[in-house]
């Protein structure tokens, strides 16, 4: 069966080649900073590409998704499992840096991917002002 190359099937991709990228550019530069502007550019993406994506099919896909077979409740629940560990991972640094924890958890819980784009692009920009601050 040859590879249909359908809209879903080009963001497929070019998710794959954007997260494959950007493991690259981290295990080259393993010492960078995170970047506030750009996390803060994806949080925006992401949450404008969904947005279009609940425009046109809805909420309740969603839930037919996860809920539809057992593959759709391993993806859910891999979903869970990346943003608990982000968040865990996270949060010593979050908390150091004077961030309102709970109220940073209430928007990944409800966004995921979106919320937790925001909270770092946030943590990066005030880990940035810190650093500066210290060096001036």
């Amino acid at each position: 069966m040859p590879l249909e190359f359908t809209p879903p099937v080009v963001l497929f991709l070019a998710g794959l080649a954007g997260a494959v990228l950007a493991i690259l550019a981290v295990l080259a530069r393993p010492v960078a900073r995170g970047n506030p502007h750009l996390a803060a550019a994806l949080a925006a993406g992401f949450a404008a590409f969904t947005g279009v994506v609940l425009a046109s099919e809805g909420v309740l896909p969603v839930w037919e998704n996860h809920t539809a077979n057992l593959w759709g409740v391993q993806v859910w629940w891999d979903l869970l499992i990346a943003v608990t560990l982000a968040l865990v991972l996270i949060a010593p640094r979050a908390r150091a840096a004077g961030m309102n924890l709970p109220l940073w958890f209430l928007l990944v819980v409800a966004t995921a991917s979106i919320g937790l784009l925001a909270m770092a692009a946030r943590l990066f920009w005030l880990e940035a002002r810190a650093s500066d601050t210290r060096a001036a």
